[in-house]
This record gives structure tokens, sequence and C-alpha cells, in this order.
């Protein structure tokens, strides 16, 4: 055994371990092992192949081959030879001819001779992920014993890289897949029922004299307004997987933007410091579908200028407060819901996720709205 390793072969097997514990994406980490690989062994060319459910290569990095040579080759490897023998075979081999191998398939055109070999599996346990492959020993005829332990340690490194970026890929796949089960749910639970009962109120109302048909309409076009807020937010979770959900407060202003942009309403945003930090993405979400309806309900019936948005943390719970300067709502009414189906929505929902939503006239005229929600989603039982 080597009694040192000289300090660019340590720098570069340290840099090789440091990528797969610091999440670096799969190629980069892959080509730093590649690279630490051909140093270790004093191999003149390397690569590292991984494979996929059909047992064919589905990465191929390589390294010692400029871009020219690597285009002039043309096709990477697909997984034949003794590329495939090691597949079907995955131990390591080390020969020191590889084109006097019985399972040689030959180079195609312009592929530079090679001759010493060798092959290690990409593993975990009885989990096999590829191979690492090197060529023409650098100074002797062919690899030697010590250079197989050495590559087998950084293959193993490429194997848990490989297992990280699967397993990444499969709870963020969960995750759509729970996402989009959560939104057919409440599609069907919520948004077709209200369509439904939305429909059924119209034609009862054919049979109305006409000042009631005139409230019954008005109504219904209501609901009608609050349904389509639903559907576009509804599609605007379809459109992100959870990793790309904006973060909260730019969520919030855009939300805020779009809401009063066209309604002539002038808005004021403040955020607590740290609230963007304490907020799961679930609570998020059922603000921003709280502020979207708070303000679309502030539009269409406040007869306001201006509106106040207001986010906060308090210990465990986060507060949303919603004020707007308009003709306010009366003592009476005001702390139980308000007027209008969309402000009921709001204190179900808060109800639903373990809070509380209160609408309150302001002593300076005009309505403020509270919606208070646990922070995370452990801390209840969120709607299901």
């Amino acid at each position: 055994m080597n009694e040192a390793l000289p300090s660019d072969v340590l720098s570069r097997f340290l840099t090789a371990v440091a990528g797969v514990a610091s999440g670096l994406s799969l190629p980069t980490t892959l080509r730093h092992v590649i690279d630490a690989a051909t140093v270790l062994a004093g191999a003149r060319y390397g690569a590292l192949g991984v494979i996929g459910d059909d047992q064919r290569l589905v990465e191929f990095v390589t390294t010692g081959l400029d871009s020219d040579e690597i285009a002039a080759i043309g096709t990477l490897p697909e997984g034949r030879g003794v590329l495939g023998h090691l597949i079907a075979e995955p131990k390591p081999l080390r020969l020191p001819d590889l084109t006097s191998h019985p399972e040689a398939f030959g180079f195609p055109p312009n592929h530079p001779p090679m001759r010493s070999f060798l092959g290690v599996p990409i593993r975990i346990g009885d989990d096999v992920f590829g191979n690492l492959y090197l060529c023409d020993k650098i100074g002797n005829a062919e690899f030697t014993e010590e250079d197989e332990i050495l590559v087998e340690s950084l293959a193993a490194i490429a194997a848990v890289a490989v297992e990280n970026s699967r397993l990444h890929d499969r709870l963020q796949d969960l995750a759509v897949l729970r996402d989009r089960e959560r939104i057919a749910r409440d599609l069907h639970d919520k948004i077709i029922q209200r369509l439904f009962a939305a429909g059924m109120a119209l034609q009862a109302a054919t049979r109305l004299p006409a000042e009631e048909l005139a409230a019954r309409t008005e109504s219904t076009v209501d609901e009608l307004d609050a349904i389509v807020n639903e559907i576009r937010a509804t599609i605007f979770d379809l459109e992100l997987r959870p990793g790309d959900r904006p973060a909260l407060a730019a969520a919030i202003l855009a939300t805020v933007d779009e809401m009063t942009r066209h309604a002539g309403l002038e808005a004021t945003v403040r955020f607590q410091a740290d609230v963007e930090h304490r907020v799961s993405p679930e609570v998020a979400d059922a603000t921003l579908t709280a502020l979207r309806e708070a303000l679309a309900n502030t539009a269409r019936h406040a007869d306001a200028r201006a509106v106040d948005v207001e986010l906060s943390c308090d210990g465990d719970t986060l507060q949303l407060v919603v004020a707007d300067d308009g003709r306010g709502v009366d003592d009476q009414t005001a702390p139980l819901v308000g007027h209008g189906r969309g402000l009921k929505n709001l204190v179900a929902r808060a109800r639903d996720w373990g809070g509380t939503c209160v609408i309150s006239p302001r002593s300076a005229g005009g309505t403020e709205l509270t919606w208070r929600v646990p922070c995370e989603v452990g801390t209840f039982a969120p709607p299901g």
C-alpha cells in the first residue's frame, strides 16, 4: 500500500466525499469521483456508468478525453462487451489487456487504443447502480490490487450519491402525488359541490318574484366569483412542484398586487422579520388562499380606497390581518362571519386548520379581518 496519499489526490478524494455530503448535483459528484479515481489509480482514462432499470447505461461520465475526441467517437457506450459483462456480473475485474477478454466488443472508429483495465461495481449491498472503469495504467502494465481497493472506496461514494439522488426524486414524486391527491379531493369535496349548489340555487330562483330573483342572482354571482378564485389557486398548486413554491413573502406580495392592481385599492404590506422561516409550506398555502379571499371580498363589497396587509408570528401562531378603510360592518354581525359567502368560507377554513378568523369594524372606519392559525402542521390536525 502507499505510505501516504499525495496532497492533490487526498484533496480530490475529500472533494468527492464532500460532494455527497453537501448535496451537489449527481453529475458534479460523479465527475469528482471519476477524477479522483484516475489520479488515485494512475489511470490515463476513466469512466463512470450509471445503469437504469433496463440494465443499460443511462449516464456515462468520462475523463482523459477532450471534447473533440469525445465528439469524434460519437455515441456513448450502452453497456455491451466488457462493460455489459460487468453489469451482468457486478464484481471487480482487472485485465492486463482489455481486448483479450472473451466478451470484448471492440472499439468504435476514432476511439483511442486501451489495454490495461480495472472495473469496479458501484453498489450498496445487493443494489448495483453502475460501474467505475479505468483504462491504461500509467507506468505499469496493469492495475494492482492496491488500485482496486482504493477505487472500490470511491465506487462506494458514487453509490451513495446515486442512491441519494434517486431517493430525492422519489420523495419529490411522492410529494407531488400527495399534493395532487389533496387537490383532487378539494375539487370534489368543495368546488364541484359548491358549483352544483350554485346551479340548484339559480334553478330555484326562476320561480321567485323579481326582487327576490335579483337578490338570489347577486348572491350566486358572489359565490361563483369565490369558486373561480379557488379554481385559479388550484391550478397554481398543480403547476408547482413543492420545491418550486415561491417564498412566502414573495407570494404574499404577488397576491396583493394581483388582487388590488385593478380594483383601485392602495395596498400596504408589512412582514415580521422572521415570519418566512417559522411557517410550514402547508400553512403558508392556506394563508395565501385566505388572503386572496379576503382581498377579493374587500374589492367587491367594501367600497374601500386602501387596504393594509400585515403578517406576523406570535409564539406558535401565524397572524394575518387585512384591514380596509371602506364602509365597514356593523357591531352585531361582524363578530360572527360578516356578510357574504366569502367571509363564511374564511371562518370555516380557519377552523379547519385549528385557528380562528374574526371580522370586526375599525374605530376609524372600515373593516379588519384577523386570520390566526398554528405556524406548523404538526401542532394541529390539518383538514383531510
